[in-house]
């Protein structure tokens, strides 16, 4: 049994290059397996499930795909595209999961995240987070005319890129105590999230014994993704674009 996760590709149109790995991606690497789950910023933005654009209509094509030859599909929201909704998993036959959500694999209780909520440090980011996963306020912008919600949608994405680069990295990752914290409060001593951008194996202590956090890459020039096999421990990897695009 073969299952991989992958999270922030950020797909968007100004990225043809990115879209294009993800195509080459999924018949090589998602068709006929257990499951592949997408743990957030699977789409740069998403305004709602009533916007079909070329790109959106492209991927939920390659989706269909993917669940057509059995491999089950699980799509959690990330910070760029937490208005994905039933309709959409509907269509390419996922399943939406919880922020976060524990999954029995291969007999190996792991906790899967995004990773925004761990990034306590960053004061401001979790209020912003908070009010975006209002659902009161997601349901009176989806209410909003299409138009001015992809304005929105555009602003806010300026505005974001613009308080970044200000920050200080270390304000970006996730806080430590954060981590054990959550692995506690749901009994795992494995955790898999994204987010950061930082791609690695961590080694800690949850639970008053050894524990593993995976954090997997974004897609900015190699396609990240962790794997993980019946009988052995996950495996942080990534496949070259140019690799993907051949």
């Amino acid at each position: 049994m073969t299952t991989r996760f992958i999270a922030d590709l950020h797909l968007e149109e100004s990225r043809p290059d990115i879209t294009n790995a993800f195509l080459g991606f999924l018949p090589a690497y998602a068709h006929n397996i257990d499951a592949l789950y997408i743990l957030g910023d699977f789409f740069e933005a998403w305004i709602g499930d009533d916007e079909h654009t070329p790109l959106q209509e492209t991927v939920a094509e390659a989706l269909q795909a993917v669940t057509a030859t059995g491999t089950a599909l699980y799509l959690m929201h990330g910070n760029r595209d937490f208005l994905i909704g039933q309709d959409f998993c509907d269509r390419v036959g996922a399943t939406l999961l919880d922020d976060p959500t524990v999954i029995d694999l291969h007999g190996e209780p792991t906790l899967l995240m995004h990773g925004d909520s761990l990034c306590t440090a960053d004061e401001e980011y979790q209020k912003f987070r908070a009010t975006m996963r209002n659902p009161q306020w997601q349901k009176a912008f989806l209410q909003r005319p299409l138009a001015d919600r992809q304005t929105v949608a555009r602003q806010m994405r300026e505005i974001s890129q613009a308080k970044n680069q200000g920050k200080e990295q270390t304000i970006m990752d996730v806080t430590p105590e954060e981590v054990v914290a959550d692995m506690e409060r749901h009994g795992v001593q494995q955790l898999i999230h994204g987010h950061t951008h930082r791609p690695a194996v961590h080694e800690l202590e949850a639970n008053g014994a050894p524990a593993r956090r995976y954090v997997t890459g974004d897609w900015h020039e190699k396609a990240w993704y962790i794997e993980a096999r019946t009988g052995a421990s996950p495996e942080l990897l990534s496949v070259p674009f140019a690799q993907l695009a051949g």
